[in-house]
């Protein structure tokens, strides 16, 4: 699976998306240089969200449309939410061209068919749908039918809506498909990571997983690495003064780029599955233990506990050998500090 040159499947390294969200205060400059930061802090890829307070809600402020959940959103609407936190569609073929000049991997998550419309027409490598939206099949559908890798946060889902969304971008002959285990709250505590289910994502569906971030610190994603993830997303501010929505559960540039060196770092201990002795390993073993003649001893004296130990350096024979050697008789007489071998008994 090939998100532009970055292949998820066989690159060694985790795909680290940042999320430019609404984190860009209503100036195209500002989304610019949040692009070039995120390309500066090692982002493998930035991701903006494309939808309008109109073709994601209505305007009505009625019970149903306040938000009221103890959210940092609350005692506003949702349009105006949405009217606020939105990045302007005009901006969009300008911000891919910019992104695609300094080579930083440009997508989005659409929020209706016009969205991906708009995307299609600029070529967008891949797609994201955002956790609430797991349950709009058919926008899935509609999504997964554009032959791209299709990546879904999975916040909110039971398991049957992963399921659910899962096979409708199969029934779209779409295979290409990764989920994020995400905590769908703003800012998430990180008792509520439950990242073992990254793991679990990978098996029982049969997809590459990762993980899509909230908390406000890097522990998370560094620990996610190290249950698998192949994909990191985290949402990306170039200065929290800027303001916004999201601003409060976004990372600065020194901040992701701690995170990014970080997870580089824990990918490079991973490894491989390995338990051949590298020449280095070999001539560590020399601190290991091993049988030693830790008396002088004479011909035909008997090997005891006294005078035959397990010690450190390795020179010696093999400690697994130490109940067979006791009780059989020194063939001349040796030194304390001699490697006992099979040559020195009778």
């Amino acid at each position: 699976m090939k998100i532009e040159n970055f292949n998820i499947n066989k690159d060694s390294k985790c795909f680290i998306i940042a999320e430019l969200s609404a984190n860009h205060g209503h100036d195209i400059e500002i989304a610019k240089k949040t692009i070039k930061a995120a390309k500066e802090s090692g982002a493998d890829a930035i991701k903006i969200q494309t939808y309008t307070a109109d073709t994601i809600t209505i305007d009505c402020d009625n019970e149903h449309f306040q938000i009221k959940q103890d959210t940092i959103w609350d005692g506003t609407t949702l349009y105006k939410l949405y009217q606020e936190a939105y990045t302007p569609w005009e901006w969009h073929k300008e911000l891919k061209e910019y992104a695609d000049s300094i080579g930083i991997i440009f997508f989005s998550s659409p929020f209706d068919k016009t969205a991906v419309d708009l995307l299609e027409e600029m070529d967008v490598p891949a797609y994201k749908v955002a956790s609430f939206e797991i349950t709009d099949i058919p926008l899935i559908e509609y999504i997964a039918s554009k032959g791209k890798p299709v990546i879904m946060s999975t916040g909110i889902a039971t398991l049957e809506d992963i399921e659910e969304a899962v096979n409708a971008c199969k029934r779209m002959g779409n295979e290409d498909i990764i989920l994020l285990k995400c905590t769908s709250a703003y800012p998430a505590k990180l008792e509520d990571a439950n990242l073992n289910t990254i793991p679990d994502l990978k098996e029982r569906f049969n997809v590459v997983s990762g993980l899509s971030d909230h908390t406000v610190d890097i522990e998370v994603p560094i620990t996610a690495v190290a249950l698998g993830a192949k994909v990191i997303e985290k949402h990306f501010i170039l200065d929290r003064s800027i303001g916004g929505p999201d601003a409060s559960f976004s990372l600065e540039p020194h901040q992701f780029k701690s995170m990014v060196k970080a997870v580089r770092k824990a990918e490079r201990s991973m490894g491989i599955v390995d338990y051949e002795l590298t020449e280095k390993k070999k001539k560590s073993r020399e601190f290991s233990r091993s049988l030693f003649i830790v008396e002088d001893v004479k011909e035909g004296e008997i090997l005891t506990e006294e005078n035959v130990r397990s010690i450190r350096p390795g020179f010696g024979l093999h400690p697994k050998y130490y109940n067979e050697v006791l009780g059989k008789e020194f063939k001349s007489d040796y030194k304390k500090g001699t490697p006992l071998s099979l040559e020195l008994i009778k």
